[in-house]
């Protein structure tokens, strides 16, 4: 069970530049426009050997011209109450603002763990400066630079001693944990009832290690998992207001506590940008996936060709990851929404796949004769033995050869489609490590 920690606070004192720092990548994009794709504030961050999960929430604003303390105020509240720590960066160089006091005000009343970043102490003749900011009334400001860097060691450092969760423990039975994710609307909260139906005893409620995440033990037709619940489930009183937030981070949740996520598209919308974003979350979390074209009773045409057109389509827009499988159903009608989870079990089944060494050796070393890497300024590189990593997540393999920087992502990806044809793996993520020998 993850951590998440959210960054917030107001405008222009730097959250992207500190998200981009913390999770090493330059995606959330500086220059904020609004509407960047919403995708682009979530990551993972790696620090002395743990892993926590970051969200911008500054990254949603709606109106980033003239934004409203509501908006703010929205995104804090979102903040408190799904993240497990909360960084809140203010701005040394500008000083204390009213904004800044009315969100710490409601960090204050909250009891999150909350840490004040004093973020643009770019030298350190302006580290004294950053004393304004204890009548926050959050403790020790911490000054960083986020630009350059400095301070954000330490900020990690204090981030690890503020989980109340122990990431280690946790360990539900050997059942598959199914995440049923989509966008508002797409029928998640139908498949779930239909699922459950009436005889609602059969179903026992197992809270998670925070109320954040509710397992629903089910267990009839055969069939035993834990239904990870999601935003679908617990309606808010104002759905409108913050849905598109509310429900990424609710997926975040969602996904991280789950072994198989089920991507529900509505079959009369066709995929859109949020099922896009929703599916890069679970390709992040290395988790494996089923489709699920839902509503599929209102589509007219039903036939063989439109359905391969369809597949196709769904493929074409989640390549270059096509190794999955596509279930055309509908919650209302109860048309294979059990298939919809026996395939999500074989998923979860196929995630602990073990393909022997001899076997991989036999198999794949004969294509790769055939077709070897691309040769770099007449260097030749040499794949001599294959195995498979034991007690992994996801089916990870290992590729030894000469010399492993030469060989990029397309002919990793080259490899993982040939283990793919050879072996059933539809569904799950496999990992490619290329080492030396």
């Amino acid at each position: 069970m993850g951590n998440l920690v959210a960054i917030v606070g107001r405008p222009n004192v730097g959250k992207s530049t500190l998200f981009n720092r913390l999770t090493q990548t330059r995606q959330a994009i500086v220059d904020e426009t609004a509407g960047t794709t919403r995708d682009r504030q979530y990551g993972k961050v790696e620090w002395c050997g743990k892993e926590f999960s970051l969200v911008d929430t500054g990254g949603w604003v709606v109106n980033s011209d003239d934004i409203f303390e509501e908006e703010i105020n929205k995104q804090v509240s979102i903040a408190l109450e799904e993240a497990d720590v909360i960084l809140f960066v203010v701005d040394v160089m500008n000083g204390l603002t009213d904004l800044d006091m009315s969100i710490a005000n409601m960090l204050r009343r909250s009891k999150k763990e909350a840490i004040i970043v004093s973020n643009k102490a770019d030298n350190f003749s302006l580290h004294n400066d950053s004393a304004e900011f204890y009548a926050l009334g959050l403790g020790d400001p911490i000054n960083i630079s986020a630009i350059n860097g400095s301070g954000t060691g330490d900020l990690l450092d204090l981030i690890l001693t503020k989980f109340t969760k122990n990431i280690e423990e946790e360990a539900l039975e050997d059942i598959p944990r199914i995440a049923i994710v989509g966008r508002p609307n797409a029928g998640k909260s139908s498949l779930v009832n239909a699922l459950i139906g009436e005889e609602r005893n059969i179903v026992t409620n197992i809270a998670g290690t925070t109320r954040d995440s509710i397992y629903t033990r089910f267990n009839k037709f055969n069939l035993d998992f834990y239904l990870v619940d999601t935003a679908g489930i617990r309606k808010k009183a104002k759905v409108n207001e913050g849905l598109e937030y509310y429900s990424v981070i609710r997926s975040i949740r969602a996904i991280e506590n789950s072994d198989v996520c089920v991507l529900m598209i509505d079959a009369t919308k066709g995929i859109e940008s949020q099922d896009l974003n929703i599916f890069s979350l679970i390709q992040k979390n290395k988790k494996g996936l089923v489709v699920c074209v839902n509503k599929w009773d209102l589509v007219e045409n039903k036939e063989q060709i439109v359905i391969k057109t369809f597949e196709r389509a769904i493929r074409e827009r989640l390549a270059p990851f096509t190794d999955f499988p596509i279930i055309f159903a509908s919650a209302m009608t109860k048309q294979r929404i059990l298939k919809v989870i026996e395939t999500a079990k074989e998923v979860f089944e196929r995630r602990k796949t073990r393909i022997a060494t001899h076997k991989l050796n036999e198999v794949l070393l004969p294509i790769i004769e055939n077709t070897p890497p691309p040769s770099n300024k007449g260097k030749y590189v040499k794949i001599k033995y294959i195995t498979q990593l034991p007690k992994t997540q996801i089916p990870s393999f290992v590729f030894f050869c000469n010399l492993p920087q030469w060989v990029k992502e397309p002919y990793k990806r080259f490899l993982e489609n040939r283990i793919r044809d050879n072996w059933n793996l539809s569904g799950t993520p496999i990992n490619i490590f290329i080492r030396e020998k």
